[in-house]
């Protein structure tokens, strides 16, 4: 055979190596990239090779030491293979360009390492890794029939370096771990899911569902309360007629049975009780009104939801530090906070914040301190104040009276009503930026 057709042999051995390389780097991002439960699915719909992919996978350790001995079997065999080959084949050129003897076996060392090294980097290393990473989910399934029979054949020499690593690792004080998956933070995630929504494979309602649950854990009683001021509750001392004409005009589900306040709760009247008889004058509440259950302020809604499940009664008072009814919670309340508001036929408040014009809107004084920051662009303080009235009160440091107005970021907050101390409605207007004008140029 002649010389140059064994040269030709030789250079096709080292393309192929770095390609062998490539696949076994390409197969390792793969693997670990991949989730499983995707490979799952492919095997549900009966895509190809997707047994073979859950089988590498349920042998996560064991697949990436067939990996490694790959990539580094192949690295060995084009430096062993490639560099020669190229190094003869460039001695000619340089000898046909006048090179100096003593320059030529230089200059064709140098030449066919940096080219051997660029091949075996783009097209063994980089090339087939940034494709696994933008798409494993194909490349897993391209490499593993393949893969698997590698990992099959070479098993025991395997099983012999796996043995040789764990002794080595166990002398350092190392114990092994199984697994090479990644454990994601809560901020990690979210960052997931943005990135998800952002490239269209969550909706935005998705996107916004998720993120709610997310912050559900987070929150607490006291944020998504109704607060005392606003609660309506049946005055035992009250004639049962006159608690009948409070329940048809503001149309609850349960009311509290209280002496004279919330300072002194009795139980809880649930109004299909009343269904099917006359309410007499002398009609006692304690006759059909269900326990009073409590719950302090700083409890997160998760455990709040808990307690409705557990105690089948979805209303609770909320109670302070000093034992104080502060304000009530209900299911929807919890509920809310996961999906958004959900107002029923018998709703009739406006939302928190309305538009006026051009840069203005009207806010209720309860507007949820994130909301109003989230819409106006604030910063929120590191308070444990929960609504935007309660916000410029803090700013002011003082009962806001009709009339007040307040710097609030770019915002200039204006107070409409004010009624028991607290602002009701609050107008915001954006503040322009002053203008100078210029001087005059001579």
């Amino acid at each position: 055979m002649p010389p140059w057709v064994i040269d030709l042999i030789k250079i096709g051995t080292a393309l192929l190596l770095v390609a062998v390389n490539g696949f076994f780097v390409a197969a390792e991002f793969a693997l670990v990239k991949v989730r499983p439960s995707r490979i799952d699915e492919f095997i549900e719909i009966g895509k190809p090779f997707a047994k073979s992919a859950k089988w590498l996978a349920d042998r996560m350790e064991q697949a990436l030491s067939a990996c490694q001995l790959g990539i580094t079997m192949a690295s060995l065999a084009i430096g062993a293979v490639g560099e020669p080959v190229f190094e003869k084949v460039l001695s000619p050129v340089f000898h046909f360009l006048s090179v100096p003897e003593a320059a030529v076996h230089t200059l064709s060392v140098i030449v066919a390492f940096t080219t051997i090294t660029a091949l075996h980097l783009v097209i063994g290393e980089q090339a087939p890794k940034i494709f696994a990473i933008r798409r494993p989910e194909d490349m897993l399934l391209w490499c593993a029939l393949p893969l698997r029979i590698f990992y099959v054949c070479g098993w025991p020499l395997m099983a012999a370096l796996n043995w040789v690593t764990s002794i080595i690792l166990s002398k350092l004080g190392l114990e092994d771990a199984d697994g090479h998956g990644t454990i994601h933070t809560e901020t990690e995630l979210q960052t997931l899911l943005a990135a998800s929504h952002e490239h269209g494979h969550l909706s935005r309602s998705e996107h916004n569902l998720i993120e709610a649950v997310f912050r559900f854990d987070d929150m607490v009683c006291r944020r998504i309360m109704v607060p005392r001021n606003d609660v309506e509750f049946f005055d035992i001392n009250d004639a049962p007629p006159s608690c009948i004409e409070l329940a048809r005009r503001t149309k609850h589900t349960r009311y509290p049975v209280c002496n004279d306040s919330l300072d002194e709760v009795l139980g809880v009247v649930h109004m299909k009780d009343l269904i099917g008889f006359a309410v007499p004058d002398d009609f006692d509440w304690k006759s059909i009104m269900r326990p009073a259950k409590k719950v302090p302020e700083n409890m997160p809604i998760s455990k709040l939801l808990k307690h409705f499940q557990s105690t089948h009664q979805l209303l609770a008072f909320v109670i302070d530090e000093y034992g104080t009814v502060i304000g009530i919670v209900t299911l929807e309340n919890v509920l809310e906070e996961i999906i958004g508001e959900v107002d029923d036929e018998f709703d009739n408040d406006d939302p928190h914040i309305i538009p006026e014009g051009p840069d203005r809107y009207i806010l209720r004084g309860r507007t949820p301190l994130d909301e109003a920051c989230q819409k106006f662009d604030l910063d929120r303080p590191e308070t444990e104040i929960d609504t935007f009235a309660g916000l410029l009160m803090n700013q002011a440091q003082r009962i806001l009276s009709v009339g007040d107005r307040l710097k609030v970021g770019e915002w200039t907050a204006e107070i409409l009503e004010v009624r028991d101390d607290r602002a009701r409605r609050i107008r915001m207007t954006k503040t322009q930026p002053t203008t100078t004008d210029a001087p005059p140029t001579p």
